[in-house]
């Protein structure tokens, strides 16, 4: 693997950083709506220079706010899904320390969570009062990365957000899918899908110095048809609906399959049907 073209590469993604990062913070602090677009123009720079092409299906919900729910495989969704999209993401606290992208995180206004149940209520308080001020949020439920080729299961807990009305009317939930596809033009295989994976006790940096070095690759993401908690028997029930639409969506789009979205579910019946692949 050439080292010049991960140097580079290096050297444009400080230069971009350098370039739009006193433009955010100046646009925090005096609140501008800047805030959201600044975000969405960095992380679209920084897939250009990574080579990564985003192919969208689907539309996304026009309500605001919404819950966007995706899986979650790598640090490379944060980029996509923040070029895509006007939302903040829901986030363990450690990430809130990290050099740099701690404060890249803060900066495009992510809401940090801890683990520990004693906080559980106080962090759902701080999320339910940015969806009250007509903030989206996007959350990954499987609570950590993926292999990229299978879901891990969805934790229901998060779903209890969708439980408290928004200014009086059921909070809009969005699933979206998002499958890295391809490689130097070629699909990904379970081999390839290791550059794109970030899991276990993975080093960001090495993992971030070896996908540099790969040729071009594409990213599906796919908006399936949002829904809300009214149509379903309860949060779980809603968490098991989401995943089942993730699931098929990646599956698909790896197989080399596109097939119709299916149609939301709105008897009880259908999402009882469900298979139970969601944790408490």
């Amino acid at each position: 693997m050439s080292k010049i073209r991960p140097l580079v590469t290096l050297c444009l993604i400080a230069l971009w950083t350098a370039l739009l990062l006193p433009v955010q913070m100046l646009a925090v602090a005096v609140r501008s709506g800047l805030a959201l677009a600044v975000p969405r123009l960095y992380h679209a720079g920084l897939c250009r220079l990574l080579r990564i092409r985003v192919e969208v299906e689907g539309e996304v919900a026009m309500a605001r706010p919404v819950l966007f729910v995706c899986n979650h495989v790598s640090w490379i969704d944060i980029l996509v899904l923040a070029k895509l999209l006007p939302a903040a993401f829901i986030t363990k606290q450690e990430v809130a320390g990290w050099p740099l992208f701690g404060l890249l995180a803060k900066l495009h206004g992510a809401v940090f969570i801890e683990r520990r149940q004693a906080r559980t209520r106080e962090q759902r308080d701080e999320m339910g009062r940015r969806l009250d001020e007509g903030g989206s949020l996007i959350l990954f439920p499987e609570g950590t990365s993926s292999d990229g080729i299978r879901l891990l299961p969805f934790k229901s807990a998060f779903f209890s957000l969708a439980e408290q009305p928004v200014k009086g009317r059921p909070l809009v939930v969005q699933p979206i899918s998002l499958t890295f596809a391809t490689l130097d033009n070629l699909p990904v295989g379970r081999r390839s899908m290791s550059l794109y994976a970030w899991v276990g006790d993975q080093e960001l940096v090495p993992h971030l110095w070896r996908f540099l070095g790969v040729g071009p690759s594409s990213v599906v993401v796919q908006f399936h048809p949002p829904v809300t908690i009214e149509a379903f028997a309860s949060r779980k029930a809603l968490c098991r609906h989401c995943s089942d639409v993730i699931r098929r969506g990646v599956s698909d789009v790896l197989a080399g399959r596109r097939r119709p979205r299916p149609p939301r579910l709105d008897s009880r019946a259908e999402i009882a049907s469900v298979a139970p692949i969601c944790e408490p």
